[in-house]
């Protein structure tokens, strides 16, 4: 009989803590200002009295389900649900089919569909002429990126609204009503309630959770003491961070690593290599990606980088965890504050251009290999110079096919080691203009 109770706002006194506070308007909604605050899109639309279908998409514990109930409720529309973990086609076309009932009695419906991501794009594509049509306001709710789980034509229909984590203000706001429903305070030092904060990670369900728990406890009041930061860590299970290794959350924050190491900031690298480990990232996995700014933004501006690299993937395969990942650790420091450059990479990219482009040109005859007498008569090997038995170490001959002109692909800023690089580079090709004079 559930229903009875939501219909009438009215939750049963043994319903957990997060359903008794459930907002009752959009107005006691937390957190989501920059959507339902004065000029937020969703509050236009109440505004406008009419709602348009969007997918709400954000995090665990942020309002989803709430804000969807109260826009039904704040529009007048008929508010049905179903989640894509437990329905099928056939609840699809019972849901459609009510809908479209209701609307031939001139009542409209808004179709909440919670973790839409989880239908496969036929079942996406379904939606299309009921979204079309008028006969439902969709609007789904997601905590994956809409741009890889939805279908186009979906999302085309559709506006996109991003619903922040619940930052440290509203989860305290959360629980300064939690305190007011059970008429006693939370058994924390302030420190312990900070701390409690942080555990709930901006997820506002799982902190009215961990509250709950912690309201069955005897506080002051009842004969208990306050706990501290150490006895709330007793009573309350640690919870693991929002990571999945193979979804958004994973891009963006290998993202962040490498961006944070190619802007020379080893403190932010710090953080994001900490934060993918904490949250079960292979450690291997990272080391690969560590190799991978060494030789990217790095170069030649510090040969050594890519050393320290491949050794710390060494290490890490011989300490495994967590002992190894200080060598992680290491390699991210040494890779961010290094100068920086791009000079080979962008170098190889042109000349691979160019290969594609130039086809099969063979090299000049005096640096073709010359082993048999008929290349030798042929030519092959003629003229060539040991450059090392030249006076200065440098013949300046030509090696590009003699049909090609000679490119410049690499071309070192002069940062780090690639300062001598590109000083050598400027008086080779002085010596190579005057030999090539000559010639």
């Amino acid at each position: 009989m559930s229903d009875l109770f939501e219909a009438s706002g009215i939750h049963p006194p043994d319903a957990p803590l997060a359903d008794r506070l459930r907002p009752q308007t959009l107005e006691e909604v937390v957190g989501q200002d920059h959507l339902l605050g004065e000029g937020g899109p969703i509050r236009r639309m109440i505004e406008a009295g009419r709602l348009g279908s969007m997918i709400l998409w954000g995090p665990p514990g942020t309002g989803k389900t709430t804000i969807a109930r109260l826009l039904a409720k704040a529009a007048g529309y008929e508010y049905q649900s179903i989640s894509a973990v437990f329905s099928g086609v056939a609840d699809l076309k019972k849901a459609f089919e009510a809908a479209r009932m209701r609307r031939a009695a001139g009542q409209q419906t808004l179709l909440f569909v919670d973790e839409i991501h989880r239908f496969n794009r036929a079942q996406q594509d379904g939606f299309l002429p009921f979204v079309e049509e008028g006969v439902v306001t969709l609007v789904g709710a997601t905590t994956e990126n809409p741009s890889f789980e939805l279908n186009g034509a979906l999302l085309s229909r559709s506006q996109v609204y991003v619903l922040k984590r619940l930052d440290d203000a509203a989860l305290d706001q959360l629980l300064d009503r939690a305190a007011a429903l059970m008429e006693r305070p939370l058994p924390l030092t302030p420190e312990a309630r900070h701390a409690m904060l942080a555990l709930a990670d901006g997820d506002g369900r799982y902190l009215l959770t961990m509250s709950e728990v912690l309201f069955d406890l005897p506080g002051p009041d009842r004969g208990g003491d306050l706990l501290d930061v150490q006895a709330l860590a007793g009573v309350l299970q640690k919870r693991a961070p929002a990571y999945d290794k193979s979804r958004e959350e994973h891009y963006n924050l290998i993202s962040a690593l490498h961006k944070s190491v190619r802007g020379s900031d080893p403190d932010a690298a710090l953080y994001w290599l900490a934060r993918m480990l904490n949250g079960g990232e292979d450690p291997l996995y990272l080391a690969r990606r560590i190799v991978r700014m060494a030789v990217e933004d790095i170069g030649q501006a510090d040969p050594l980088s890519i050393m320290v690299a491949n050794a710390a993937k060494d290490t890490y395969d011989f300490l495994g965890s967590p002992e190894g990942e200080l060598a992680l650790a290491q390699a991210v420091v040494h890779l961010a504050t290094a100068p920086k450059s791009v000079g080979v990479y962008e170098a190889f990219k042109a000349a691979k251009k160019a290969a594609h482009e130039t086809g099969s040109l063979m090299p000049p005859a005096h640096i073709r290999n010359a082993p048999t007498k008929l290349m030798k008569s042929l030519g092959y090997g003629k003229g060539y110079q040991y450059d090392p038995d030249t006076p200065e170490g440098f013949s300046g001959a030509n090696f590009f096919p003699d049909e090609m002109e000679r490119r410049t692909f690499y071309k070192p800023k002069g940062e780090g080691h690639e300062e001598k690089v590109k000083a050598r580079l400027e008086r080779w090709a002085a010596m190579r203009a005057r030999a090539q004079k000559k010639g």
